[in-house]
């Protein structure tokens, strides 16, 4: 399944230099076309299904580590609600565990960056789920711009005294805030000194540039709309994620042209405003014509349940084949990656996964995972010999 239109009860794949450099289906009884050359390396994927790695759309693996505590959770600076400057790079270890348990369910790829405590928590990074060093990791970064609605951030706040408290001030903080940085990012386009240039500021000009867009932690039907109604006054690209009462206004968000990100619907109804949360809200969003992505929000749901939750969701009314999109090339094109992953396309990573069955099944296995055309994982049962 190339995610790109084609699906081969039989085929071939051939990668160069960490790309797809030919594909194509195979007729019965015709040998392998194997290219000319030495050091050919050739896995044989007979009677298992091959298909694009997978994408964590949001996430905050690494960046909240597992059995760590304190010591190991750098998600969220609950100190200051306005830190645009943070970039997630700086906090994310690739040793979290959370890294082997996404190749094992074929997740070569995730957006990651910083909770929702803040009105504004800081930069994503779009990276490979394989290596040791984040800098080589990272495809893209920074990636998106994280701001948060609800009540995150009015229960951090409030606890410690200050805005914000309401729904009110979270709005109006942001809008201040993005109002001093358009004044900035238009000062520095029209020649700012070198002297006056700002850190703090510096961080929104590739979201005023419209690079990246803002990320926006939204779960309410009314914070949706207000995630909506700030980015449309000042000309800005959002993704919604979460939307889990994106089903209750699912024509509103189509009508703005944002795409979601649903879930972490796995996880419990653990506060007020994720109440009405469920595996339909995604296929209601899809028919409404919203192009939509599913997340685990790891941990708060794990990273290796991704596909089971796409699985859920076509339990829920979402066709089998957009499940399948929501983990593959919709969320590529959503955190604007679909020029390297998300499909089986030449020219694209050969970042692949190959599994014994459909991954939305909750006894498939993962038999194999690529990254750039490397092996990073490969089931002990996995029989990857030649093709004779």
């Amino acid at each position: 399944m190339t995610m790109a239109g084609e699906i081969w009860e039989k085929g071939y794949l051939c990668v160069e230099n960490g790309r797809i450099k030919e594909l194509g289906p195979m007729k019965d009884g015709a040998p392998f076309p194997l290219p000319e050359g030495e050091n050919i390396e050739v896995i044989n994927a007979l009677g298992c299904l091959v298909m694009p790695g997978l994408i964590e759309a949001h996430c905050h693996m690494g960046i909240t580590e597992e059995k760590k505590g304190m010591e190991g959770d750098d998600c969220n600076e609950t100190v200051d609600p306005i830190t645009p400057q943070l970039r997630a790079i700086d906090a994310i270890n690739p040793m979290d565990a959370a890294f082997d348990d996404a190749l094992r369910a074929g997740i070569t790829s995730a957006m990651i960056g910083p909770g929702s405590a803040n009105v504004v928590g800081g930069t994503f990074s779009f990276v490979k789920t394989c290596g040791r060093s984040i800098d080589e990791l990272a495809v893209l970064s920074p990636a998106a711009m994280k701001i948060a609605f609800g009540e995150n951030p009015k229960v951090n706040y409030s606890g410690q005294g200050k805005s914000p408290a309401t729904r009110m001030a979270i709005a109006a903080m942001l809008r201040e805030e993005l109002f001093k940085a358009q004044h900035y990012y238009e000062k520095k386009c029209s020649g700012m000194k070198r002297e006056e240039e700002d850190f703090h500021y510096e961080a929104w000009i590739p979201v005023f540039e419209r690079k990246i867009p803002l990320k926006a932690h939204v779960h309410r039907a009314d914070d949706i709309q207000t995630a909506i109604r700030i980015a449309r006054e000042f000309h800005l690209d959002m993704t919604l994620d979460h939307c889990s009462e994106g089903h209750l206004i699912a024509e509103k968000i189509k009508a703005s042209g944002f795409p979601a990100i649903v879930g972490p619907d796995l996880a419990s109804r653990s506060k007020i405003e994720v109440q009405n949360m469920a595996f339909k809200t995604i296929g209601i969003l899809n028919r409404a014509g919203v192009k939509t992505a599913i997340t685990t929000d790891h941990p708060v749901s794990l990273i290796q349940s991704l596909p089971i939750c796409a699985g859920l969701a076509v339990k829920s009314g979402l066709p089998q084949e957009e499940a399948l999109k929501a983990i593959t090339i919709y969320p590529a094109q959503i955190c604007r990656m679909d020029h390297r992953v998300g499909s089986l396309e030449v020219g694209k990573d050969a970042d692949i996964a190959i599994f014994d069955e459909l991954p939305l099944k909750v006894e498939a296995k993962t038999m194999c995972t690529l990254i750039e055309g490397k092996v990073v994982y490969k089931d002990e049962n996995f029989n990857s010999g030649p093709v004779h």
